[in-house]
């Protein structure tokens, strides 16, 4: 049964990630964490329809592991891009890696999926033949994460917030949790670069990190900030809509008029950017705020297409938008 709990926790944060960020805590995935608690080592269950209905999770999460398993990455190439000064960052599959890189060796931030390890270990030796010497995880996310089991064996260090390291313990093994955890701003001196990692409020998660690449003049915002989507709050993993505006806030106060901010996804941007992320946000925000007030449910809401004048940059915008319903105080 510990097998089973194990399994099933590591499935809620990677259920979080894919399908719920951005919904209110109902349903199956709240009743995990609700109606199941330890006791003498075992997992107990509440009632017998949520063992019927963890049964069915249970069944449905062994018949995808080999579709999980066989996702296909021979195709995906991992290219590397020079931002400013010793900073680079590589795209693949995943969230942006940044790279701090010169005659010290390697400060990586986040890491992407294990079986792009290799892959992204040559793109980082065709820069630079060093050591990595540190690697900083922005968040919990396993596009940001998924590479950390690999780079622990190796014995390089990672270090990320105390919650992050809470959140992987739950389903990860010991090589690939956080070595070194932080709950306020750390510096890491290398290759003539100060690298100045520092929590935010909790935004995207409870557990996110901007790193600032100080001589460089570059920040890694980790997924507080993104230029392919609208944001994404997980509130499965403590993320919040106040606290997105408020790193948002902290990011552009931060940031000069010439920093390059590096997104978790997405391109290269500025301030000026980082600006206009943050008032489309609050604009969504002031459409629906008076909506809730007036008692309408999320189907009313979104017919009302808040998001109208931000759709054809942004795409889908179903899941950010339930976020900021609920985290407005929406009763669906």
């Amino acid at each position: 049964m510990l097998q089973y709990h194990s399994l099933l926790v590591n499935t809620v944060n990677v259920l979080s990630h894919r399908l719920s960020i951005g919904h209110s805590c109902k349903g199956l995935l709240c009743s995990i964490r609700r109606e199941t608690h330890r006791e003498g080592g075992f997992l107990l269950m509440a009632n017998q329809k949520f063992f019927k209905s963890l049964l069915v999770l249970v069944s449905t999460l062994f018949l995808s592991l080999p579709t999980m398993a066989q996702r296909d990455f021979s195709n995906v190439d991992i290219v590397a891009n020079h931002v400013a000064g010793s900073f680079y960052y590589l795209q693949g599959a995943g969230g942006n890696i940044g790279l701090s890189i010169g005659d010290d060796g390697v400060v990586m931030i986040d890491d992407q999926f294990a079986p792009l390890t290799d892959k992204i270990l040559e793109a980082i030796r065709e820069l630079n033949d060093g050591e990595i010497r540190f690697v900083i995880n922005t968040h919990v996310h396993p596009d940001h994460t998924g590479g950390n089991e690999n780079l622990g064996n190796m014995g390089i260090l990672i270090l990320a917030r105390d919650e992050v390291r809470v959140r992987l313990s739950a389903s990860q093994p010991e090589s690939a949790l956080p070595v070194l955890t932080y709950s306020d701003a750390i510096t890491i001196h290398l290759n003539g670069e100060e690298v100045y990692a520092f929590p935010v409020p909790p935004a995207h998660t409870d557990g996110d990190t901007f790193i600032h690449f100080r001589d460089s003049d570059v920040i890694h915002a980790g997924d507080v900030f993104r230029t392919t989507a609208f944001p994404v709050i997980d509130t499965n993993n403590g993320g919040t809509l106040d606290g997105t505006l408020s790193a948002l806030g902290v990011l552009i106060g931060t940031a000069g008029p010439d920093t390059k901010i590096v997104p978790g996804h997405g391109e290269v941007s500025s301030r000026m950017d980082v600006m206009g992320f943050r008032d489309m946000i609050l604009d969504v925000k002031s459409k629906v705020a008076p909506m809730v007030e007036r008692g309408l449910s999320y189907e009313e809401v979104a017919s009302a297409n808040p998001t109208s004048a931000y759709n054809a940059r942004y795409g889908d915008s179903e899941r950010f938008l339930r976020a900021v319903y609920s985290e407005l105080g929406g009763l669906d």
